[in-house]
């Protein structure tokens, strides 16, 4: 199979599953998606559905039972938590990647300087992470992972740590990196809201083993915020399709806490 051109990312009949304690459990079943160059994808689904098992065989760092990801280039990821290093500055955090391929010191420091900039924390470069906020913390994350320059970023629940208003202020702020970036995005969240805030597309997933359910495309102008009506009437309209998916998985925890 070739890779057309104008897409950055083709998933083909992925499974995956996990053997626990001599017990075969299936995370994915079929997962087949194209994402074109410079989309936001957001996967929503019950906990356990395997979105972030998706994320983790998009990125390398688990094998399929099945299938196979094409891609171009090695993608960027960003946690849920944002694994900085607390020994190092903000600025030392954000150029560790480029000083580990040996780029030459000023042009280490002038792309440095260009991403803090887009994530708004110019003057905190020689802040410790303990002297960071939570949202603060994330943008450090996210222009550590920007500044290496991958082709597609994928965003594993990155704000469901911090408070509302926070979340809120990122949402505005991922949205215009973004536009500037033309990165492909692909962001997992249980936040139904979130997902319409943010994506071109909204995947639904089924309760284990994660299939792709249904696909909301999000035609609304940029920038969203959570309040917008059309934000909110969409994300009614999913809620709807995950209740049977999320009462599958009480359903299923249930079974196994009487066992």
């Amino acid at each position: 199979m070739t890779l057309n051109i104008s897409m950055k990312l083709q998933i083909r009949n992925i499974n995956k599953k996990f053997n626990n304690n001599g017990h075969s459990i299936e995370a994915l079943d079929n997962i087949n998606m194209e994402i074109s160059y410079g989309e936001f994808v957001c996967l929503v689904g019950p906990s356990g559905c395997g979105k972030s098992t998706l994320l983790n065989i998009i990125a390398g760092l688990s094998t399929p039972s099945q299938g196979r990801i094409i891609k171009q280039g090695q993608p960027g990821f960003m946690f849920q938590e944002p694994t900085l290093f607390p020994w190092l500055k903000v600025k030392d955090n954000v150029a560790f990647g480029l000083k580990n391929l040996h780029q030459e010191k000023t042009a280490i420091k002038e792309k440095v300087d260009h991403y803090l900039k887009m994530v708004h924390l110019s003057g905190f470069e020689n802040a410790y992470p303990h002297e960071l906020s939570g949202g603060m913390k994330q943008r450090t994350a996210l222009a550590r992972t920007l500044i290496l320059d991958p082709p597609i970023l994928l965003m594993d629940e990155p704000f469901a740590a911090l408070d509302a208003q926070t979340r809120e202020i990122m949402y505005t702020e991922l949205q215009e990196i973004w536009r500037i970036t033309k990165k492909t995005i692909v962001f997992v969240t249980h936040n139904v809201r979130e997902a319409v805030c943010l994506g071109d597309r909204v995947l639904v997933f089924t309760a284990r083993p994660g299939r792709i359910k249904k696909e909301f495309f999000i035609n609304l102008p940029r920038p969203r915020d959570l309040g917008n009506l059309e934000v909110i009437k969409i994300s009614n309209a999913i809620h709807e399709e995950l209740k049977e998916e999320v009462e599958k998985f009480r359903q299923e925890m249930e079974t196994h806490e009487k066992n």
